[in-house]
């Protein structure tokens, strides 16, 4: 085996145990391959991932943090300073803002600048689809962008003080390469869809001066398998208790 081929197969190996670890994060095992509304809207994707966090307050008080995401509105509530650190110039809320509050079929949510790294028209996605309260489908396809993509939110109630909160992203391949692109840029979209979770949970539970957790960990002490305070979350959906606040 050539040197150049066990860097090659070093790299795959890497990536496969990265791979393991991002996906998928903080669902339950149902979660992560039940049906949600958008699913609908792109068949037999590529890669499939979906992202969740408890959240102390209830659906109502999540869901005016989603309609107004964007670049040039609320931000993503990820990790400000590195995305500005690259150029992206966001400003993420720390309020709600009335006239960021409506958002409809066909709006586009800005992702990225004009002009940012040479786009020309920056980069946007375009609503598909809400459901009001309890969903936000994003799509995105040629010739704005390389592959078609689904990007869909979705606020679950459980009890009148809590939900979950889901992220689902569905990306098909339209060449073979494709897959390699998705897989490569795949830990960098976890990081964010991540910070994301966790800053939109902060600032419905009031907490926005917590200190951020460490990458590793999941918010409240989740684990990255869906764990919540050490308990297993599969089973507090399934029989309905309570994890501890």
């Amino acid at each position: 085996m050539t040197t150049k081929t066990m860097y090659v197969a070093a790299a795959a190996a890497l990536l496969y145990a990265a791979r393991r670890y991002y996906r998928n994060w903080g669902t339950t095992k149902e979660e992560s391959v039940t049906y949600l509304p958008g699913d609908e809207l792109l068949d037999q994707p590529a890669i499939r991932t979906t992202e969740a966090v408890w959240i102390n307050a209830p659906a109502s008080a999540v869901w005016p943090w989603l309609v107004q995401m964007g670049q040039d509105r609320g931000g993503l509530y990820s990790y400000e300073t590195l995305e500005n650190f690259v150029g992206l110039n966001y400003h993420n809320a720390d309020r709600i803002h009335p006239e960021w509050q409506r958002l409809a079929p066909g709006d586009r949510v800005r992702l990225v600048p004009r002009g940012w790294m040479g786009l020309r028209n920056g980069f946007n996605l375009t609503v598909a689809e809400v459901i009001e309260q309890q969903a936000v489908m994003l799509c995105a396809g040629p010739p704005t962008h390389p592959m078609d993509a689904v990007w869909s939110f979705h606020v679950i109630p459980y009890w009148e003080d809590r939900c979950r909160l889901l992220v689902r992203s569905r990306t098909r391949r339209r060449h073979w390469g494709d897959a390699v692109a998705i897989e490569c840029v795949a830990p960098a979209m976890a990081l964010v869809t991540r910070g994301m979770l966790r800053g939109i949970k902060r600032r419905a539970e009031g907490r926005l001066n917590d200190v951020e957790l460490p990458v590793g960990l999941g918010a409240e002490g989740e684990s990255p398998t869906g764990d919540a305070h050490g308990a297993n979350a599969n089973e507090m959906l399934l029989d309905g208790s309570r994890p501890g606040k």
